[in-house]
């Protein structure tokens, strides 16, 4: 397990969660913009893009409801800003599996050689 972690693991179910929020690549391109670091308004991530503000708003509730955003209110506007801690558990899960991987492979490379 990572240093990094301030909480206990994320459940299987929640890990899917994040895993199909992260499916979608508008869902990608807003994650992008906020991983610059400044926390940004809905009117804000849908300039230069083609996307309304209902549709951003859809795509940031499904971020939120998986754990990847925060959100604040500055007097009528809800600021976002990502909240790294689901994907870099992401991270340490997915090179858990591949470590898994590595050791089965290595396993059956010693087998037919062996």
């Amino acid at each position: 397990m990572s240093s990094r972690r301030h909480s206990r693991p994320l459940a299987l179910k929640t890990r899917a969660a994040v895993f199909a929020a992260l499916g979608d690549e508008t869902r990608l391109a807003v994650l992008a913009r906020l991983a610059e670091g400044t926390p940004q308004s809905i009117s804000r991530l849908t300039e230069g893009t083609s996307l309304s503000r209902q549709a951003v708003t859809k795509h940031l509730r499904v971020l939120e409801k998986a754990g990847m955003l925060r959100h604040s209110r500055s007097g009528r506007e809800s600021l976002f800003a990502l909240e790294p801690q689901p994907i870099e558990e992401l991270r340490d899960y997915l090179d858990e599996v591949a470590s898994q991987w590595d050791a089965a492979l290595a396993r059956l490379k010693a087998q037919v050689e062996g």
